[in-house]
Formats: C-alpha cells, structure tokens, sequence
C-alpha cells in the first residue's frame, strides 16, 4: 500500500493542474460564448465583404455569387460524371474491357492504359464539340459579352446536339412516352425538341447497347480458337491440359498480325456522327 502510494503522489499534482487548465478554459470559453455573437460576427464579415450593410442590393449579388460560386464547384466535381454520360467514352471503355476479357487477360493492357486510351480518343472525337462550346460559350463569356446563363446554354447545346445525332429514335421515344413530354412514337427532328431529362439517359443505353454488339463481335473469333484447342486437345488425349493456357498465345498473335488495335480504334472512332458549326 505504501509502494502504490509512493507511485501515486507524484502523479495526483499533475492530475489536479490538468483539471484546473481544463476548468479555466471552459469558463472562459463559456464567458466569450457569451459575450460574443458569433451570428453577429458572420453578418458584420458578410457586410464588409460587401462593402455596405445587410440586406442591401450589394449583399444579395455578394449572395448571388456565392451561390453561382457553389454551383460551380458542384459543376466540377461531378465533371468525371458528365464526361462519362454525354460523350463517347462510355463505349470506347466497355469496348476495351471485353476485349480483354475475349483475349483471356486479366490484367493487361491494365485499366490505367485502357481508360486513359479510352480518354484520349474521347478528346479525339469529342473535337469538333468542344471547339463549338469554346466558341459559342465559353470565349464570348470571358469576354463579357453574354451572361452565365446564355454560356451555359451556349455551352450545352453542341453537347446536346452530338448526343441527339448518335441516339436511336426508339430510345428517345421510350424516355419522351415515360416522361409524358411527347407523343408516343413520336421524335422531334433536331435536338432542342429533346429535353436533358430524356437525352441523357436515351443516349446511354444507346451507348451500352453498341458498346456490347462490338463486344459480341468481339468475341466470335477468340470463342473459334477457344473451340479449335480445345477439340485438337481432346482429340490428342491431353483432356488434364486446360485449353485456356494453349489457346492464349495464338488468340494474341492472332489479334495481333490482323493489326487489331488499329483496325478497332479506327472502327470505334469512325462509328460517331460529329455535328459541327452548332448544327
């Protein structure tokens, strides 16, 4: 008893200097909570950020800024999503990814070289589109000669008008008949007709439904070798050999002497319907 006492004291003084540190640090944060309006203090900066008092017509811009300053924030970290949804890179990456999978490699080429390939070619088709957003939006507002509304509108609409021209009428009428926005079977004849709520999504099952027919075609000729191996190999007896492990090899060299890279990059690329000059 005596030892853990002996090991005791010398901590209870620095307990007690603890406590009372504590102490005097809530009561003084409880006497400037007090004195201090910090609702107050956040309208007093708020007025002279705007250089006059609350409620005035300065305030309300410094507030419509704030809100156009949080709106594009948003704009930005959704911009992989957008860059997904309205342009061709949905299909350039399921397209690569089946490939793969139809080669029987797991990891190679890895999705870092497959996406940023996908990527690169989505800037090579996606050209002319984002000259038109340059040109008609995004310059004029930098040189203040429109507002933000007419630039994002501006900037919108060559968007919109690549996604109308690459989408089949059938799914734009199946999201228009859902929508109550049209009649049924019926497609407006140019891209303002379409509202976003119905292009965005028509122009993604679109995508997903030519990104797997390429990949069905895809598969037809590895699937051949894939059959071929596998019959020599049991022809020959060697059932305990997987195909997998003999077939690879020639479904590579295969893919490679027809010059497969260039013969699908060039295919996927030419398969978009670009619409320049806003039309």
């Amino acid at each position: 008893m005596g030892r853990f006492l002996l090991f005791a004291a010398p901590r209870r003084p620095a307990l007690v200097s603890g406590l009372v540190v504590l102490a005097v640090l809530a009561g003084a944060g409880g006497a400037w909570a007090q004195d201090t309006d910090l609702g107050g203090l956040i309208r007093d900066l708020s007025s002279t950020l705007g250089g006059t008092e609350p409620g005035s017509d300065t305030g309300a811009s410094l507030s419509g800024r704030l809100i156009q300053l949080f709106a594009l924030i948003t704009v930005l970290s959704i911009a992989p999503g957008l860059l997904v949804v309205t342009t061709s890179f949905t299909r350039f990456v399921i397209v690569f990814s089946m490939l793969r999978s139809a080669l029987g490699l797991n990891q190679t080429p890895p999705n870092m070289v497959l996406n940023a390939m996908a990527l690169f070619m989505t800037f090579f088709v996606m050209q002319p589109v984002f000259d038109d957003a340059w040109q008609s939006g995004l310059r004029p507002l930098m040189q203040n000669a429109i507002t933000e509304e007419q630039a994002m509108m501006n900037i919108a609409e060559p968007f919109r008008a690549f996604m109308f021209v690459n989408t089949r009428d059938k799914d734009i009428a199946l999201f228009q008949d859902i929508a109550g926005e049209a009649e049924p079977d019926v497609v407006p004849d140019a891209a303002e007709g379409v509202s976003w709520r119905v292009m965005v999504p028509a122009f993604m099952i679109s995508e997903l439904r030519r990104a797997f027919t390429i990949g069905f075609l895809l598969y037809l000729p590895f699937i051949a070798i894939d059959l071929i191996v596998a019959s020599v190999l049991m022809s020959a007896g060697m059932m305990m050999l997987p195909p997998v492990i003999v077939s690879l090899p020639f479904k590579v060299i295969f893919f490679v002497l027809i010059d497969g890279w260039y013969m699908l990059a060039g295919s996927l690329m030419q398969s978009y319907l670009t619409v320049t000059g806003g039309g």
